[in-house]
């Protein structure tokens, strides 16, 4: 793999940290854009997405140190050291989820319409942020003579961040067809929700950088499983109120 893209005087430019600017700036300029198309502040988006950035960022990282707490117990230093891998995307949902929410509330924004307009370039960003994940071998799959060859491992590995990618671009695709269809307000929200979650939960039986806690299954799994009755919840909530 590529962890490390070249070095500029006493400044090395990591391959993981270089796929989350630019996905950052590409999520963050096509937001932009479709506020232009939905008579929406693209400033005021364009605020919110790098709020959500940064915030999430901060959750997925303080969420992985807490599921593998013990490693950072012993390697404090590590906790700082992001180039080295080591995200949980719930963590940030969560928290980028937060920090959107009371921006939104605070500049008196619609909620579900806002996080319409945003999730199919938060879904953007994630595939282009599988690739970093690709580059610097974290988030590896099983040992496969089918995959390919990981140097830090010196295994030949499930490339599970390659089929992540590949298919949170697919649900970037959808949801884009979606947001430029008649739809009812957090429609796209719950379906990138519902997708994500399928997604997940059938990627992770390839990884293998996560523990089996209960029938097999890992948190994220878990957590997969949680996130995708809720969606499927709601989903159906506003067919049955659009019948009404």
């Amino acid at each position: 793999m590529l962890p490390e893209i070249c070095q500029i005087g006493p400044f090395t430019v990591f391959s993981y940290g270089l796929m989350l600017v630019l996905a950052f700036f590409a999520a963050g300029f096509l937001a932009k854009r479709q506020a232009v198309k939905e008579k929406v502040s693209p400033e005021k988006i364009f605020e919110l997405c790098f709020l959500v950035f940064i915030s999430g960022i901060v959750g997925c990282r303080v969420f992985y140190v807490m599921i593998n707490f013990a490693f950072y117990l012993r390697h404090p230093l590590e906790i700082i050291m992001l180039q080295h891998g080591g995200m949980a995307i719930f963590g940030g949902l969560i928290s980028g989820a937060a920090a959107g929410w009371l921006f939104v509330k605070k500049n008196k924004m619609s909620l579900l319409k806002t996080l319409d307009l945003l999730v199919p370039f938060v879904a953007l960003g994630q595939a282009i942020g599988r690739v970093g994940c690709l580059l610097n071998g974290c988030c590896f799959g099983k040992v496969s003579k089918f995959g390919l060859y990981f140097p830090v491992f010196n295994q030949v590995l499930i490339p599970t961040q390659l089929y992540s990618s590949l298919l949170m671009l697919l649900i970037f695709i959808i949801l884009r067809f979606m947001q430029d269809s008649p739809h009812k307000p957090g429609a796209i929200l719950y379906s990138y929700l519902f997708l994500y979650s399928l997604k997940r939960f059938f990627i992770e039986f390839l990884r293998n950088d996560s523990p089996r806690i209960f029938y097999g299954l890992t948190l994220f799994q878990l957590l997969s499983l949680s996130l995708f009755f809720f969606s499927l919840f709601m989903i159906i909530r506003m067919f049955r109120n659009k019948k009404k």
